[in-house]
């Protein structure tokens, strides 16, 4: 069998490496002052932090079209057996939704739409994961069923320097975020049923970061070795110093870097960082 392997652009894994393991990637998009862009195609990162800067308006997002994907299922039906599909959580966004009516849709190839139940790099070490299995020859059942396993020792934590991104996106209660900015807390969020829910307040940035790596250390006093992930929104010296300490703190666990693009960064804003971590064989 040979299986393929997709995801979406809010995995933010960099092309090189998709290109290394035949990772397909579908992008989402931002909208900023009328203008639609296809993140991590035509607009990098710090270009949308920059632009965020000067527009008065937040930027929206959107996700791809059903056709979109469509379009790559039946192009990759032409080489492969099978697909993997990985992708956001379907409660931040319909991309997942996407990858299903779309798998239903095409009648040349079995489609596994997979819900990460979370974004970022914490999905793509999923699809990274995937597409290592696909490589050595494994099915789509094989690979999905692994990825569930993984999800039970995965967790992500993150925070956000202002509560507003995420209250004018619904993606947070107007009640949660006019709590946080009243009290100045740093408050570290989760996903909870594939939403993002408040874990705890916190009053500084440093306690929230320090409480994170606590989570972290718990969890890797139980296991062999894990992966785990860096996530910065614009702040690639602080996540860098950030990554030494850790390295020295906890040897048993294999730290990368990635990053808040554009559609995420424009739920959570300019500042946020995150540290999310799954278990490794």
């Amino acid at each position: 069998m040979k299986t393929a392997i997709v995801t979406d652009s809010t995995a933010y894994i960099p092309k090189k490496l998709r290109d290394e393991l035949s990772i397909h990637m579908i992008p989402l998009s931002v909208i900023m002052a009328g203008n639609v862009y296809q993140e991590e195609v035509d607009l990098t990162t710090g270009e949308f932090y920059e632009s965020v800067r000067v527009e008065k308006d937040l930027p929206t997002t959107s996700q791809p079209a059903v056709g979109q994907f469509a379009a790559l299922f039946e192009e990759l039906s032409e080489e492969n057996d099978e697909i993997v599909s990985i992708h956001l959580s379907s409660g931040i966004s319909g991309t997942f939704s996407g990858a299903v009516q779309a798998g239903e849709m095409v009648e040349s190839i079995r489609v596994y739409p997979f819900d990460s139940e979370i974004s970022c790099m914490v999905q793509g070490m999923f699809v990274l994961e995937a597409a290592e299995m696909a490589q050595r020859g494994c099915s789509a059942e094989t690979i999905v069923s692994y990825l569930e396993e993984l999800k039970e020792t995965t967790r992500a934590y993150f925070m956000v320097d202002n509560l507003s991104h995420l209250q004018r996106g619904g993606r947070l209660s107007n009640a949660q975020a006019m709590i946080g900015s009243l009290l100045q807390v740093k408050p570290l969020l989760h996903f909870v049923e594939k939403k993002i829910e408040p874990f705890e307040k916190i009053r500084t940035r440093k306690k929230a970061m320090k409480r994170m790596v606590d989570l972290l250390a718990e969890d890797a006093k139980k296991y062999d070795h894990l992966q785990a992930v860096i996530i910065q929104a614009n702040r690639e010296n602080e996540a860098e110093e950030w990554k030494h300490e850790l390295q020295q703190q906890l040897p048993n666990v294999t730290f990368r870097i990635s990053h808040f693009g554009p559609v995420i960064g424009t739920h959570l804003g300019e500042g946020s960082m995150g540290l999310g971590w799954m278990k490794k064989e």
